[in-house]
C-alpha cells in the first residue's frame, strides 16, 4: 500500500535515505524491510527554534515495490503545416510557456527575439562584467529566456490563482531541471543550469515545427481596421500571422515607447524602487541558523523582510544565498543592478534586493516629472534615478555603494568591504542618488530589520545602487475576456512587460493562460 506521512526530523536525518525509511516505519508500526522507498510531496526547513527541523510530507511505499516518481507528459504536436499562426514577440518564460501550449493546441507559433542565444549571451554578459561595454539588445535582461535566465531561476511564487503552478514545474522537470523543485517549499534551479533547460525548450519548438528568431527585434507595428497585420523587425523583415503575443519583458522601453507613438492604450505603474544589500553569507546562516557555522545538511540560509516605514512598504525582494550581484542595465549611461545565485548557491555572500514602492503621486510631489497624463511617466522616473546612479558610479557600470549602517546615518563610507559585483563599487552618500522619500524608508528600515534580525545591521554588509527593475513601470491593458487588448483586436499582452505578473513563473503561467484563451479563439 502507499501512504501518506508528515514527518519531523533533524537535518542530518532527512539527508540519510536509511534514517528516512525507520521513522516511516515507526510511525507505521511496519518492519524496516517493509518500506521499499518513498517519494516527497513536500519540504520545508524550520529554523524558528535552537533546534532545525526538516519538515518532509511523503509517500511512503510499504509492503509493496517501489515505483519511481511518474512526471506528467506532454503532448506536443507538429504544427509545422499549422493554417493558424501566431507571432509571439519576447523569448522569455511568458513567451517561452506561450509557444509550447500553442503547439500542444495545433497552433504554429513564431517566435521573435531582440537578442541572442543563450551561449552568445554569455560572451556578452562577460564583456559587460570585465569591461564595462553593454550590449542593449544582448544583457542580463534581453536574449534567449530573458531576465530569468540569467537571476538564477527562482520559482516560488504566490500566484496560485493565475494558473496550475505544478504544470509549470513539471514542464521544468521535463526539459532538465531536478525533480527536487516540485516539492521544494522554495524551488530554485540556478543560472548555470538554466541555460540548458531553455536551449532543450527551444529544441522542442523548433522539433514541433515552430519558429524561433533571434536578433529580431521589433520596430513598427502595421495595424489595419483596429488589427495588427504585421509587425517589422530592425533588420528590415516583417512577420505576418492571425494574432500577436507580446511578451517582451519589463525592461522594453522601446515597445512601450512605440506603442504609445502608435495611440495603442498603455497606463501608468507604480513598481519598487531600491538597492540591493549584500552581507557575508555566513552572518546571515548564523543569524537564521542561531549557531555560528551552517553544517553540511542545511542549504545556505535566506530571509524575507517587510516592514511599514513613514506609510510606505520597505522589503526584501529576490533573496539570493551565496549569490552575486550583476549589472542589468540595457542601456549605456543607465545604472541596474541584480542578484542571482548558481545551483549550489555556494558563493561566500549573500544578497537580496531592498526596495520601497513607489506610486504615481510620489513621482508627481515629489520629482522633476509633472507629466501626470504621460503614461510613460514612472518609466521616465524609473530611467532617470538609473542614469543618476550610473554618474555616481563613474562610468563602466561601477556602482555608488555604502557600507550598511553608514548609509542610515548619512555618513559616506572612507572603504567598502568585499563585493561580488564584478564592474566595482565607488563609495558615495546614497542620499545624494536615491529619491528623497525612498532613501529615507530604506535608512529606516534597515535599522527596524536589525531589530527583527539582530547583527542584520552592521557595516559589513554593503548597500549598491540601484535596484530599480523590479517590475514594469507600465501596464498594457487587456480585456479581462478575451485577455486581447481593448483596442487591437489580435494583440494579446502578457507576462512581466505588459504588467501581470511578477516571476518566472507567474509570468509562464500568464503566458499559459493567454495562448490557450488565443487557441480557442482560433478554433
Amino acid at each position: 500500500m502507499q501512504q501518506k506521512l508528515s514527518l519531523k526530523l533533524l537535518p542530518s536525518e532527512a539527508a540519510d535515505e536509511s534514517a528516512v525509511k525507520k521513522l516511516i516505519a515507526n510511525n507505521t508500526g511496519k518492519k524496516l524491510h517493509s518500506v521499499s522507498g518513498y517519494h516527497i510531496l513536500k519540504q520545508s526547513i524550520d529554523a524558528r527554534a535552537k533546534t532545525i527541523w526538516v519538515n518532509l510530507t511523503l509517500n511512503a511505499f510499504i509492503d509493496e515495490p517501489f515505483h519511481q516518481r511518474e512526471i506528467q507528459s506532454f503532448n506536443f504536436k507538429d504544427v509545422s503545416k499549422a493554417e493558424k499562426r501566431v507571432v509571439i514577440i519576447g523569448a522569455g518564460p511568458a513567451g517561452l510557456f506561450a509557444a509550447l501550449l500553442l503547439i500542444a493546441q495545433g497552433v504554429k507559433p513564431i517566435i521573435l527575439e531582440r537578442g541572442k542565444d543563450v551561449r552568445s549571451r554569455r560572451r556578452d554578459l562577460a564583456t559587460l562584467n570585465k569591461e564595462g561595454i553593454i550590449n542593449p539588445e544582448s544583457n542580463y535582461c534581453f536574449g534567449e529566456g530573458g531576465a530569468g535566465t540569467y537571476s538564477d531561476g527562482k520559482l516560488y511564487t504566490r500566484s496560485n490563482k493565475r494558473g496550475d503552478i505544478d504544470r509549470i514545474l513539471n514542464l521544468f522537470v521535463k526539459f532538465g531541471a531536478d525533480e527536487k523543485i516540485l516539492y521544494q517549499s522554495h524551488p530554485h534551479i540556478g543560472t548555470n543550469k538554466l541555460p540548458h533547460i531553455i536551449t532543450a525548450m527551444r529544441q522542442q519548438i523548433t522539433d514541433c515545427g515552430g519558429e524561433f528568431l533571434f536578433e529580431k527585434k521589433v520596430v513598427d507595428f502595421i495595424v489595419e481596421n483596429d488589427k495588427i497585420r504585421s509587425v517589422k523587425t530592425a533588420d528590415g523583415n516583417s512577420f505576418d500571422a492571425d494574432s500577436f503575443i507580446l511578451a517582451t519583458g519589463h525592461s522594453a522601453r522601446d515597445i512601450f515607447e512605440l506603442l504609445h507613438q502608435k495611440q495603442i492604450l498603455i497606463e501608468a505603474k507604480g513598481f519598487a524602487l531600491g538597492v540591493r544589500i549584500e552581507h557575508p553569507q555566513q552572518l546571515i546562516d548564523s543569524i537564521q541558523y542561531h549557531c555560528p557555522a551552517r553544517g553540511e545538511y542545511l542549504a545556505p540560509a535566506s530571509y524575507s523582510l517587510v516592514k511599514q516605514v513613514n506609510d510606505r512598504g520597505v522589503f526584501s525582494f529576490c533573496m539570493c544565498p551565496g549569490g552575486i550581484i550583476a549589472p542589468a542595465a540595457t542601456s549605456a549611461g543607465e545604472l541596474v543592478v541584480n542578484g542571482w545565485s548558481p545551483s549550489k548557491r555556494n558563493n561566500p555572500y549573500a544578497n537580496s534586493g531592498m526596495v520601497v514602492q513607489v506610486e504615481l503621486e510620489d513621482v508627481m510631489l515629489k520629482s522633476k516629472i509633472k507629466s501626470q497624463n504621460d503614461p510613460l511617466v514612472m518609466m521616465r522616473f524609473q530611467q532617470m534615478v538609473e542614469q543618476q546612479c550610473f554618474t555616481a558610479g563613474g562610468g563602466k557600470f561601477v556602482a555608488p555603494a555604502q557600507r550598511m549602517a553608514d548609509f542610515s546615518k548619512g555618513i559616506t563610507s572612507s572603504s567598502l568591504p568585499e563585493c561580488s559585483y564584478q564592474p566595482g563599487l565607488n563609495p558615495v552618500s546614497l542620499k545624494e542618488v536615491l529619491p528623497g522619500f525612498v532613501y529615507q524608508a530604506l535608512a529606516k528600515g534597515f535599522i527596524e530589520f536589525g531589530k527583527k534580525m539582530p547583527g542584520y545591521f552592521t557595516n559589513d554588509a554593503v548597500v549598491v545602487a540601484t535596484e530599480s527593475r523590479t517590475s514594469s513601470p507600465v501596464r498594457i491593458p487587456r480585456n479581462y475576456d478575451t485577455l486581447a487588448h481593448p483596442q487591437i483586436k489580435n494583440l494579446y499582452p502578457c507576462g512581466e512587460g505588459a504588467g501581470y505578473a511578477g516571476g518566472i513563473v507567474s509570468a509562464a503561467m500568464d503566458g499559459e493562460r493567454v495562448a490557450s484563451q488565443l487557441a480557442t479563439i482560433l478554433a
